[in-house]
């Protein structure tokens, strides 16, 4: 198996131990800015084509504030992400709000902040019309239903998603949207996760597209663009192929040609919702090697835990790990990388083969800059840890101070029980 490339030297590392204490994150900045003008080239062809960061994927107001000045959106699904996004400046155009099982008010705070709405549900016209009136610009979520297959190969199964609505149903709210006001829509879709294929955006693509011209006949709206929302995945493992961004865009706009130009649809905008693919290769968690246990197996104990990334304690996901300054050793032991948390299934690596490690050693957990820091949490009172920012100059800045035990414990500050309390 092949290595990754860490983003930190294991000097580099070490020094920046010495101001912030293991674990932390750190981003690439330069890399996070290549990436996203990557993809914008990729779909060059489209005048209209925007990207939506994923809010959700990586909620950090400096990374987002990077994405924003290299042309980006935001795509929210909270009434928090809509005012993170208020407050560094993304305005009418830039905000898209996709969520489901939606409150009244997140409607109305959209509304203020002039997101484009995207329903997820038939019953959300009604609620979106009484808690703040329908917008001329609205979209909707489409779910096919069954499986989703690209050449045999079945990538997901929409029919079990609790997203978006069937094609009777998106017909029907064109027709009420249109009478309460609305006079352009959107088409948003989602259909797969982390695909590790060029093959998935055409093909979703193709079916929007179709479905956008039988909606503009039979409904007579005006389609104003088309989500392809996320979708698009890393190669979490070194020996994977990487999505071809290039070939990807090239996909979607040959199916565009084929459908939308014949239609006379020929100016419909191309938007995305990507989170993995924009962050997630550019964030790295690096950990101290704290403890060795031998018993049935070989054990490494590290001061992050599942906390701090759960991907591979919620789902058995793989994410790479490198020990620095020994990038070129043979990987010659087995290992179990293991948090302290008291649930078994608190290890970001099972039977791993890996380079001796020696306790202080530096891990670093790749491909954590997306779905990472952002699906932390505090079980057994542990602490989210710090995120760093690795600037194009050379130089560290803190874009997020690790947690305190005062913060912890600061949603009990309306009562004296823990008034004693020491920090």
């Amino acid at each position: 198996m092949g290595d990754k490339k860490s983003i930190l030297s294991k000097e580099q590392a070490l020094a920046i131990r010495e101001q912030f204490p293991t674990p932390f994150y750190i981003y690439d900045e330069k890399a996070i800015r290549e990436n996203a003008r990557r993809l914008r080239e990729a779909f060059a062809w489209n005048p209209g084509f925007k990207e939506f960061f994923a809010v959700k994927a990586t909620p950090n107001p400096f990374l987002l504030k990077i994405l924003k000045e290299e042309g980006c959106g935001t795509d929210c699904s909270s009434m928090t992400e809509l005012m993170l996004s208020q407050a560094l400046g993304f305005g009418e155009g830039e905000i898209m709000f996709s969520s489901n099982d939606t409150p009244p008010e997140e409607f109305a705070k959209a509304r203020e902040v002039q997101a484009i709405i995207n329903l997820d549900d038939l019953t959300h016209v009604e609620c979106l019309a009484q808690a703040a009136g329908v917008p001329e610009i609205v979209c909707c979520r489409y779910n096919p239903g069954g499986d989703f297959s690209i050449s045999n190969n079945i990538m997901d199964h929409p029919g079990d998603a609790k997203y978006g609505m069937t094609k009777a149903q998106i017909k029907e709210a064109y027709r009420k949207l249109m009478t309460l006001g609305a006079k352009e829509f959107g088409i948003h879709s989602f259909l797969a996760s982390n695909t590790v294929t060029n093959a998935y955006y055409p093909a979703l693509a193709r079916i929007l597209f179709e479905l956008a011209v039988e909606l503009k006949e039979e409904t007579g709206a005006e389609i104003r663009f088309i989500n392809l929302s996320g979708g698009v995945g890393i190669a979490y493992r070194p020996d994977q192929p990487e999505n071809d961004i290039d070939e990807i865009g090239e996909g979607v706009r040959k199916a565009y040609e084929e459908v939308l130009v014949p239609a006379g649809m020929g100016n419909v905008a191309i938007y995305t919702e990507l989170g993995r693919f924009m962050l997630a290769p550019y964030g790295q968690l690096v950990t101290t090697a704290i403890h060795e246990k031998h018993i049935y197996k070989e054990y490494i104990g590290v001061d992050a835990c599942a906390v701090n990334l759960m991907r591979p304690a919620m789902y058995g996901a793989y994410h790479h790990i490198t020990v620095l300054g020994k990038e070129n050793a043979p990987h010659d032991h087995v290992y179990d990388v293991t948090g302290s948390l008291c649930e078994n299934n608190d290890k970001f690596a099972i039977d791993r083969a890996l380079p001796e490690i020696a306790m202080g050693d530096l891990l670093v957990i790749h491909d954590a800059g997306a779905h990472g820091y952002a699906m932390g949490y505090n079980y057994n009172g542990k602490l989210k840890c710090a995120e760093l920012l690795l600037k194009e100059d050379g130089s560290v800045q803190m874009i997020r101070r690790a947690e305190t035990p005062k913060d912890y414990f600061a949603t009990f500050d309306f009562c004296d029980i823990l008034k004693d309390m020491k920090y």
